[in-house]
């Protein structure tokens, strides 16, 4: 019977291959996804760049492969970046408006990996491996803004510390002024923007100058400055309020809450997006605010009883609640 045997053996050959075949596919859908994190500013910073380093470390744990530069200069920026595409990196995220711009010419070169920039998307076309986000500033400011007039003991002014003089400061400014004055009838929004993120003394200043002028309450959208607004704060009797990280440890009777943002939950959803086939690339995400920022206060648990009263806080959930769900509308606020 050599025809049956050859047919056999022909049918065992191709069955072992369709084996061997089936088994490399199976491995190449189980490679873990690549996921490259770049960063202008240290992961120790406390605040943005730690946070996202802090998702990345959560995606290694879940089983990608990780890599990510800190402390990257804007004239090496794009050296960078091309460094880990080229290596094959699957997913890239910029963690910084300085990635918007540069990714819109990089990205188009890389058409099968994915680039994700954490800042708004630039006006323009954006290629479809290429996604940004709005990372809810304005709405938070807005609820900074509000919560600090109803803090507030003396009813008469709050105020907002900031740091580089740019449009997404200053707007972070008019909100808050709008959230305080829109919510307690007869305080007074004060802002500074002093123009330097990472100057502790500038910060101090500017807070003392505001509480000078009746502020008992103060906030900030400025690292490292903004640390030191805290302390101005606490030296002119005021109460703080922290930003980006819970700031809690840095004056413990003095911040009431941190107003803190979620980002490694956004590095872990866009991790996720890619390795699930569900990346969404030119446009720009905008999750809720009550996703992207989260209500802090050390061991207090999201807002300490000591400095923000009942009352005050029932009020101020009313108003979050309104702003994670549309209904307080930010964007008609400010230019």
């Amino acid at each position: 019977m050599p025809n049956r045997r050859a047919f056999l053996f022909g049918l065992t050959a191709a069955t072992a291959a369709a084996a061997l075949l089936s088994g490399a596919g199976a491995a190449r859908a189980a490679d873990p996804v690549r996921v490259a994190l770049i960063m202008t500013g240290p992961i120790t910073d406390g605040g943005w760049a730690q946070l996202a380093y802090e998702g990345l470390q959560a995606l290694k744990a879940k089983g990608f492969v990780t890599a990510y530069a800190e402390n990257v200069a804007q004239a090496n920026l794009v050296q960078v970046v091309e460094g880990y595409a080229d290596d094959g990196y699957d997913l890239i995220i910029g963690h910084g408006y300085e990635f918007g711009s540069a990714f819109l010419e990089i990205a188009p070169e890389y058409p099968d990996q994915k680039f994700f920039a954490s800042t708004f998307r630039p006006e323009g076309d954006a290629p479809e491996n290429l996604g940004f986000i709005d990372l809810a500033y304005y709405d938070a400011s807005y609820g900074a803004g509000a919560l600090a007039a109803l803090i507030s003991e003396k009813g008469k002014a709050v105020g907002f510390v900031g740091g580089g003089d740019n449009p997404t400061q200053q707007r972070m400014m008019a909100c808050f002024v709008a959230g305080a004055q829109l919510t307690r009838e007869g305080v007074k929004g004060l802002g500074v923007i002093t123009g330097d993120y990472d100057n502790a003394g500038r910060g101090s200043e500017a807070a003392s100058a505001m509480i000078a002028n009746g502020a008992d309450v103060i906030w900030h959208g400025a690292n490292v400055t903004g640390l030191g607004a805290i302390q101005g704060a606490v030296a002119g009797g005021a109460k703080a309020l922290g930003c980006y990280s819970d700031q809690t440890a840095v004056a413990p009777a003095a911040v009431g809450a941190s107003f803190v943002m979620n980002l490694g939950w956004m590095v872990e959803q866009v991790g996720d997006s890619v390795a699930a086939g569900t990346f969404k690339g030119g446009e720009e995400w905008r999750p809720k605010v009550t996703e992207m920022w989260s209500l802090k206060a050390g061991e207090h648990g999201d807002h300490n009883p000591a400095l923000i009263s009942g009352e005050a806080w029932s009020a101020f959930q009313e108003i979050w609640s309104g702003l994670g769900s549309g209904e307080i509308e930010v964007s008609k606020l400010a230019p």
